[in-house]
């Protein structure tokens, strides 16, 4: 039901009756009498005959007494008016509503007269209506045939009617909880994420594919001088599938760090050829990287183009190559892809919607689509998974090709010392540490050393010490030097995606309390990338912290996405806006996994 033209709805952003139901009450206002006074303090309406005013310059003490309770009540007026006095004549008998408590007796503090009892009145969040007015919408737009309209299950419509035309036994509830009571609390939850879904396939468009991609893969696998895993077969015959299709595709393929996506992007590289196929990297040195691996594996005779925007790339022609590796420069590059059947990214989070979108919209032609893969070393929660699913797939790699053995342990300043002592050691053994800073420069507001002042330190005490903060024109240089060369890299999180560093064995992470879980784990994924022997030790000047015990006790991707999401929620998938943060306003992703499922069962029901 669409609400959008009503007059007093659009003051309260409400577009459909979703909405409204998700604009529930935020308490109730129950002024049925309190049937007796056992369990005080009590919320509620009693009857009062007043018996006596006393005034004093900061309050207005009214004595009065309770005829259903033979007891004697002490109102207290703070900061009074002249109009209290009228409000509380003597000798008459009035309906109040307030707290009920007991202290030496009976007392009210700043109870409101009301004019009738026996009524329960939803109490909405102050908006630019008057509450009165948001009862009498909700009462006359929510009712039993509205719902039903909805296609809404019956037991869900019989959870959601008492929510907005409260009964005694569900305010009855609501009082001995003090909250909604849970199964409709679950109730709002379903509906949240069923409008959330329906929306979701609102916007997911079926497109034409501008070729099938069918090209052998067989004689490739063969000629790898390794086995693929489970993960990446299924990846990679997914992918087969996807390419074959008539309807441009469009997937997500995540995998932990270190579980070898490389090789799945090269299938499906080798999947579309004879026909074109790009990838976008974050990075230069990432870029770079793909570019080496794909001229390692790939068949000679496939051409394969690096475009980085320098001038070497500029002078080179898109449609010279059968499969272009480039960095964001790709975006700038004026040519089209008509030619191109596949558009890759890596490290897709990094990559923002638009950019995403213009290397896609450079591939289309006349309303035909390329195929789009996305691939991430960044899992997502299984929920999310699921939410986002009627916009885009998802395939997950979830073994790796080498088991990594990483310790991972929270440092304090008491344990510099040892830290150093491990710095020296494993330096002495040829393998390189990275410590990464939080900031670049000196703050009044952090408690950390930054980035600046840290390598004054390093630099004192160490040899083969760089440093780049990510902002620096010549980071790729610098990270590329400390690979071949280097014994400790300072950064920031600019080492987070993307680097083979195969002698790195630590990482130190200062202030990892600042950081996002997700982010903890790909730095600590810099380490034993080729099973050697990883720490990653993260130091924080908190005593205590659950969040960072239970990363420690975790090297798997997804369960770290499944703690990321409980402690930073979801973010806003739809729009693409957030990162972190509230989407929803009663469904919560990291436990309502049930009720999201009952919710897409009840959206795939036939009508």
């Amino acid at each position: 039901m669409v609400l959008s033209n009503h007059p007093k709805l659009k003051l309260l952003k409400i577009k459909s009756l979703f909405d409204l139901i998700l604009f529930a009450p935020k308490d109730y206002k129950n002024t049925h009498l309190l049937q007796n006074i056992n369990s005080l303090p009590a919320q509620g309406a009693i009857q009062a005959t007043i018996l006596s005013h006393h005034k004093t310059h900061q309050t207005l003490k009214i004595l009065a007494f309770l005829p259903n309770f033979k007891q004697e009540l002490e109102i207290t007026i703070f900061n009074p008016k002249p109009f209290h006095l009228k409000l509380f004549p003597i000798h008459s008998t009035l309906f109040l509503y307030g707290v009920l408590q007991w202290k030496t007796q009976l007392i009210m503090n700043q109870p409101k007269v009301i004019k009738q009892v026996g009524i329960i009145e939803p109490v909405f969040e102050k908006t630019k209506l008057k509450n009165s007015d948001i009862i009498a919408l909700t009462q006359s737009l929510i009712t039993p045939s509205t719902l039903d309209a909805l296609k809404l299950p019956q037991p869900i419509i019989d959870l959601l009617l008492p929510i907005f035309h409260p009964t005694p036994t569900f305010i009855a509830k609501y009082e001995k909880e003090k909250s909604l009571p849970i199964e409709n609390l679950n109730a709002l939850k379903f509906v949240e994420v069923l409008n959330y879904l329906t929306n979701m396939r609102k916007k997911k468009h079926r497109f034409e594919a501008k070729y099938s991609c069918n090209g052998e893969i067989k004689s490739f696998i063969h000629s790898l001088p390794f086995t693929l895993t489970q993960g990446q077969q299924h990846a990679i015959e997914t992918i087969a599938k996807d390419l074959k299709s008539k309807i441009a595709t469009k997937r997500l393929i995540m995998g932990d760090v270190g579980c070898g996506k490389t090789i799945v992007i090269l299938s499906a590289v080798m999947i579309c050829y004879p026909y074109k196929s790009i990838l976008m990297a974050p990075t230069t040195i990432l870029a770079q990287q793909l570019y080496e691996e794909a001229i390692k594996y790939l068949p000679s005779t496939l051409k394969v183009g690096l475009f980085l925007g320098d001038q070497k790339s500029k002078k080179q022609d898109l449609s010279d190559f059968d499969f272009v590796i480039g960095t964001q420069a790709l975006l700038y590059k004026e040519e089209n892809l008509n030619d191109f059947a596949l558009v890759m990214s890596d490290e897709q989070h990094r990559f923002g919607t638009l950019q995403r979108h213009t290397l896609e919209k450079l591939a289309s032609n006349q309303g035909k689509k390329p195929h789009i893969l996305q691939f991430s070393a960044t899992p997502i929660p299984r929920t999310l998974a699921m939410l986002q699913a009627d916009l885009i797939s998802h395939t997950f790699i979830r073994d790796i090709p080498f088991k990594k053995e990483i310790t991972t342990q929270i440092l304090h300043k008491q344990d510099f010392k040892t830290l150093l002592s491990h710095i020296h050691y494993e330096i002495s053994q040829d393998h390189q540490i990275i410590i990464v800073y939080p900031l670049v420069e000196e703050s009044e507001s952090s408690s950390y050393t930054s980035l600046k002042e840290g390598e004054s330190f390093w630099r004192r005490h160490f040899n083969q010490v760089y440093c780049t903060n990510g902002s620096d024109k010549n980071k790729e240089q610098v990270l590329q030097e400390f690979k071949d060369q280097g014994s400790i890299l300072l950064s920031t999180t600019v080492v987070e995606v993307g680097i083979s560093l195969p002698k790195l064995s630590t990482i130190v992470i200062v202030g990892g309390e600042r950081m996002g879980l997700a982010t903890l784990h790909q730095l600590r994924g810099r380490v034993s990338r080729n099973g050697l022997k990883g720490y990653c030790f993260i130091y924080t000047n908190l005593q205590y912290s659950q969040r960072l015990e239970e990363f420690c006790k975790t090297q798997n991707g997804f369960e770290i996405a499944e703690l990321d999401l409980k402690y930073r929620k979801s973010g806003d998938l739809l729009e693409g806006e957030r990162q972190s943060g509230d989407e929803f306003k009663y469904f919560d992703p990291s436990h309502d996994l049930a009720i999201l499922q009952k919710a897409k069962e009840h959206l795939d029901k036939p009508i």
